[in-house]
């Protein structure tokens, strides 16, 4: 079976190599940026001049590209080179109604589709540990299912199309909310001269020991946001959680509280630090409240 990936950045690089490592038929591949095929083709991949040359080539064509228009525009390209013979499967992160768009785009020409994003970092990429969700039909994701394991190990079919994507949103506007918490708690005991290690061995005594805290603690004692995910996608995914409630009347104002500090960030020009880096929001507005 041969597999077709496109888009190598930040996750799809990582993602991209453990199937190239891990999978014993051919993977082409295409980036708009060409510095990222190269690196990729190094693994092993075989490199591609387009979008539709990778999934005429391929039997499973893999998407991961940043937002909901860019998804767009790589399936209107490759429309017309698919067809029931191939299964796509998108692991972008974007709005759900427009994957269902998508979904009913490729279902013309008979081609199956799952939408399939990924939680954790581009550490746990590397590794093949990311989380992955899953929507669409229960039988495409069992033939796709062991290509999905060369990425994680923690596989979950949420049900149908969009599924995936609505639990991806869910799951990341949880934990911009619990970074809040963390981000405010932390920047209240520092202030009141705890420590960050004291703080740590605190937090991790009770029931408010949380695994963002316990992944971010020493990038946040060094103050070190070197990037696994950025402030700019976690701003993206909050405004696709926010669109979907609103259109459902849901309210949910600790999302609003979490896209005010992101709006901030982004007017800083902290965009390609790592989200972690709002910790430093929240230590700014302390110092000039007490001004």
């Amino acid at each position: 079976m041969k597999i077709g990936f496109i888009g190598l950045g930040i996750m799809g690089e990582a993602m991209c190599y453990n199937i190239i490592k891990k999978h014993d038929d051919s993977v082409y591949i295409y980036d708009i940026n060409p510095r990222q095929m190269d690196i990729v083709a190094g693994y092993g991949g075989i490199p591609c001049k387009s979008s539709v040359q990778v999934a005429a080539e391929s039997d499973v064509i893999i998407t991961v590209v940043p937002r909901s228009e860019h998804s767009m525009e790589v399936y209107r390209e490759i429309l017309n080179v698919v067809d029931a013979t191939k299964i796509c499967v998108d692991m972008s992160t974007i709005d759900p109604e427009v994957s269902l768009e998508i979904c009913r785009m490729l279902g013309g020409r008979g081609c199956p589709f799952l939408d399939a994003p990924v939680v954790k970092s581009q550490e746990a990429a590397r590794l093949g540990d990311v989380g992955i969700y899953v929507g669409g039909p229960l039988e495409v994701y069992q033939k796709v299912k062991p290509i999905l394991r060369y990425m994680g190990r923690s596989i979950i079919h949420m049900g149908d199309n969009g599924k995936g994507l609505i639990m991806k949103i869910c799951h990341n506007a949880l934990v911009a909310q619990i970074q809040n918490g963390v981000n405010e708690t932390l920047a209240l005991a520092m202030e009141n001269g705890i420590d960050i290690d004291k703080y740590s061995a605190a937090i991790s005594y009770g029931v408010g020991q949380n695994y963002y805290y316990d992944s971010k603690q020493i990038a946040l004692m060094n103050r070190d946001y070197t990037t696994q995910f950025s402030v700019e996608n976690m701003e993206k995914d909050l405004d696709i959680c926010h669109r979907l409630i609103e259109g459902e009347g849901i309210l949910m104002p600790g999302l609003e509280v979490a896209r005010d500090v992101y709006r901030e960030a982004l007017a800083r020009n902290t965009k390609d630090l790592d989200y972690c880096s709002t910790l430093e929001i929240t230590l700014s507005q302390i110092k000039n409240n007490k001004k």
